[in-house]
């Protein structure tokens, strides 16, 4: 049954599939009509698509015959561009500087080799356009799905030259392939390469070979170029902004490179030769020549590659018309000071102090002005915006105050820590100003205090820190990630571009905008081509975190490290400093001053482009603070005053208890060490101790030293012979307060105590004893009163007392010497003698003695504290004498 069923199957599955054939006949057929349709359509297209191929090569050969007859002589289709400033006045063309044309002949081998193996290997090869090179560079455009790489030949950068068509489209393209093929077809090899080194740009407003051998190397013979030169020009028109060895030169040096090992890939140097040239380091400086505007309007260039996808070559013969941020005024006012001498550090030599300076408008982000240099010249190195410098303290507000505020863990009345100390096993930074336990974020801004910032930065965390500075628009390296951060200690450094962007944010609210140049382009027609209206703008902090800084970087302007930096408008704003780097040297490598007004933000820079020993800065950020100032008091005339706001939260009025005076100021001076040693008892409260001095014959007192946490000092300036009045008061950091003065020491600073014959004699001490006075009930005996000295006084008072009537029948007088102490701690007194007493012991109820020895026996009576001053060693002091008294209406500070 089973074989049956199987073979009934096979029946019944021969039967079906014959029914299949049948039906399906009819099908096939018409899919074989339908392919024999579409090969003969594929054929047509293919047809036509040549046609059309072939009518496109005779257009191209024929308009490109056209085209270049009528270009023939020209270098520019629709002039120079001009630049235009934020009013629309125009503020100059960028007009080229062109050199004559050099003949082939008079070019190096050498040089065109480097040409021919950067730009174009096959040169010698294709007719104008290399089929190959197309191709690859089609295949990353269509990956790209846009116009990214170029495939050119020399033969199509210089049609691109003559045509001078700065749209990337593959019409222009087409365009050029065909002037390329026409200029193959009209001229030689020879007359191609030199119209192209004579055309080609090298940066700036710089055309041609010959040009740019004066420009970046001084000599106008091609011949006298050695290798690294030529290979240094070979690597420019891939980016002639980007591989200038004025402006870039470690980006130069690196292209070269490129060139060199092309060349010997390609065996016009030998290995050796490539090695020798890459190692020289670019070090010509050309002659400067005085120009306005240029830093502002290299940056402009550039602005409008990056930005915009112009070319240097689009940007100086494109015919466009620029407008820019720049404020006339405000750029005017910078140059004029930069150009003064008296405004930098005088050089020991011919190496000239530098300097940066950029503005910008907070509110837009537009760049105001703009100064690379003190003799900067087009297309040469911009310290605004090329160099990277340490900006020390000016970091702080960056890395550590702001972004502490911004964490919600702190605010700018909290305490931090100042004392000394070492962060983790190595790094332990010092203070410029003291060390206290503690100490205000106010005045810790304001002294630009070094171990306070490291310490917050390390409390918050080195990543929080770092992160902030990145969104402030701070370039930063894995390298700077550690708590020199805290004080400026960068690896890449930054420039006052950076900083002068960075701290926009504090001046704009909290809100980061990223500066710009053009706010628009038109064409040659007159069509806006490129607009930017200003960035919408990014919140990096809160507005109460940005008014807080403000506030505390007011102090640094008003009382603090940038007193220079102060103008008409309010200030805010923060100095930095970088030291030598030299053991034992004083000197400072970077000075900054970073700062902003209610419309304004701007930083300046001054230091040596090299430093070294000889070449440092005697004068610390003050110079660079005034610089700011001088310029910014101008630039700031152009727009309307405003106010900084005030955000913060207002607090109901705390009502502070006072603070209590400081008691127990005693002392003393050590001949051997020429020292004044103070001590004093200490406040309850979290507050410090201000101590003030006044020589004998200086008529107020003067405070020496501040924000001190303990409640002891040694005053190591005391001269020895001198006499000196001290007293300690009580200050509040948080709140500003101050105490009422403590008792008045006086120190004299001898080396040791004067024999007694050679004081000057009291007046006291020359008089007669008085009788002695025999009790009624017997002779006079010598017996201790009842009292034995004691007194709420303070000092140390030595000599003749006489007590008053006892409370028995008789009284005694005594005269001699002795020592007693207070009874009311911790003042002590000092004040007996010796006496004699009638029988009855009597109870004195008032006393008091100066002398020089002790006794026995005792007075009775109690010394009164009446503003008497302590003299140590043993001199003599009036307390009544209102001289001797401290100032109640002393102002501090």
């Amino acid at each position: 049954m089973a074989g049956k069923d199987n073979q009934m199957s096979r029946l019944n599955k021969n039967k079906d599939n014959s029914k299949t054939s049948k039906t399906t006949k009819p099908n096939a057929k018409k899919k074989k009509g339908k392919g024999k349709r579409i090969a003969w359509a594929l054929f047509f297209t293919a047809v036509i698509a040549i046609f059309c191929a072939l009518a496109g090569y005779l257009f191209i050969l024929i308009s490109g015959e056209k085209l270049l007859e009528q270009n023939q002589d020209k270098l520019t289709a629709y002039g120079t561009s001009k630049v235009y400033d934020r009013n629309g006045t125009l503020m100059g063309e960028l007009s080229l500087q062109k050199s004559d044309p050099v003949k082939y002949e008079d070019i190096p081998e050498k040089l065109i080799q480097a040409f021919i193996a950067t730009e174009d290997k096959r040169f010698m090869e294709h007719n104008g356009v290399d089929m190959w090179s197309i191709g690859r560079a089609a295949v990353k455009d269509i990956m790209a799905r846009s116009m990214v790489e170029g495939g050119s030949t020399i033969t199509q950068q210089l049609a691109k030259n003559i045509f001078l068509t700065r749209d990337k489209t593959f019409f222009r393209k087409a365009t050029e392939m065909s002037i390329a093929l026409a200029l193959e077809r009209q001229h030689s090899k020879q007359e191609i390469i030199e119209m192209y080194l004579n055309r080609i740009n090298f940066g700036g407003p710089y055309y041609g070979i010959k040009a740019a051998s004066e420009r970046y190397f001084g000599k106008s013979d091609l011949n006298k170029l050695d290798l690294w030169e030529m290979a240094t020009l070979a690597a420019m028109p891939k980016g002639p902004s980007r591989y200038n060895p004025l402006k870039n030169p470690d980006l130069s040096k690196e292209r070269r490179a490129v060139v060199l090992t092309l060349m010997e890939q390609q065996g016009y140097i030998t290995a050796e030769e490539a090695a020798e040239a890459k190692k020289v380091d670019y070090a010509y400086t050309p002659p400067e020549r005085q120009q306005k505007y240029t830093a502002f309007i290299d940056y402009v260039m550039e602005e409008a590659e990056e930005k915009w996808g112009l070319t240097e070559d689009d940007v100086n013969i494109g015919g466009y018309q620029i407008y820019t941020t720049m404020d006339v005024n405000a750029q005017t006012a910078m140059e004029e000071e930069f150009n003064n001498p008296a405004n930098f550090e005088e050089s020991p030599d011919d190496v000239q102090v530098e300097g940066s300076m950029v503005i910008i408008n907070q509110e837009t982000g537009g760049i105001v002005a703009m100064v690379g240099g003190r003799e900067y010249t087009r297309g040469g190195f911009s310290r605004a915006t090329d160099s990277r410098r340490q900006p020390g303290s000016a970091l702080k507000p960056i890395v550590s105050y702001a972004p502490a505020l911004e964490s919600g863990k702190f605010t700018k009345d909290s305490r931090l820590s100042n004392k000394k100390q070492c962060f983790g096993s190595n790094y332990c930074p010092n203070n410029l100003h003291g060390y206290s336990e503690t100490i205000g974020m106010p005045e810790a801004i304001q002294r630009s205090e070094n171990i306070p910032a490291v310490w917050l930065l390390n409390q918050i965390g080195v990543k929080t820190g770092f992160d902030f500075a990145q969104s402030l628009g701070i370039k930063m390296s894995e390298g700077d990630a550690n708590l020199s951060l805290a004080l400026g200690g960068m690896d890449t450094g930054t420039n006052t571009f950076e900083m002068a962007q960075a701290f926009s944010a504090f001046a704009n609210g909290g809100e980061f905008k990223e500066a710009f140049a053009i706010k628009q382009i038109k064409d040659n027609k007159g069509k806006v081509v490129h607009e930017n209206k200003g960035s919408k703008g990014k919140r990096v902090m809160s507005e109460t975190t940005a008014s807080q800084m403000t506030d505390m970087m007011r102090r640094v302007v008003e009382d603090g490290t940038g007193k220079n930096a102060r103008i008409s408008r309010p200030v805010a704003g923060k100095t930095g400093t970088t030291q030598s780097g030299y053991k034992g040297v004083s000197s400072n490598r970077d000075v900054w001053f970073v700062g902003y007004t209610p419309e304004l933000t701007a930083a300046v820079w001054m230091g040596y482009d090299n430093p070294d020993r000889q070449h440092l800065l005697k004068r610390s950020s003050s110079i660079s603070a005034s610089l700011w100032g001088k310029v910014m008091e101008k630039a700031v005339q152009g727009y309307e005053a405003k106010n900084f706001p005030n955000v913060e939260p207002v607090q109901p009025p705390v009502e502070e208890p006072a603070l209590s005076a400081v008691s127990g100021l005693t002392g003393s001076y050590n001949g051997e060490t020429q020292t004044v040693s103070l001590s004093w008892n200490p406040v309850q409260g979290n507050v410090q101790y201000r101590i003030y001095r006044k020589e004998t014959s200086e008529s107020e007192y003067t405070r020496i030293l501040d924000s001190l946490g303990g409640t002891s000092i040694e005053d190591m300036s005391a001269m020895e012979g001198l006499t000196y009045d001290y007293y300690v008061t009580a200050f509040d950091p948080s709140t500003g307060d101050e105490s009422e003065p403590s008792n008045i020491l006086q120190i004299v600073a001898v080396s040791e105590e004067l024999p007694p014959e050679d004081l000057e004699p009291d007046p006291g001490d020359t008089q007669e004893p008085p009788p002695v006075d025999n009790g009624e009930n017997g002779e006079g005996n010598e017996m201790p009163g009842n009292e034995n000295g004691n007194g709420n006084g303070n000092g140390n008072g030595n000599g003749n007392g006489s007590g008053e009537p006892g409370n028995g029948e008789g009284h005694g007088n005594g005269n001699g010497n002795g020592n007693g102490n207070g009874t009311t701690p911790p003042d002590n007194g000092n004040g007996a003698g010796n006496g004699q007493d009638g029988q009855n012991p009597g109870d004195g109820t008032d006393g008091s003695g100066d002398g020089t020895s002790s006794g026995d026996g005792g007075t009775g009576g109690t010394d009164t504290d009446s503003g008497n001053i302590p003299t140590v060693p043993g001199t003599i002091v009036d307390p009544s004498d209102p001289a001797n008294a401290p100032d109640q209406s002393q102002d501090s500070p």
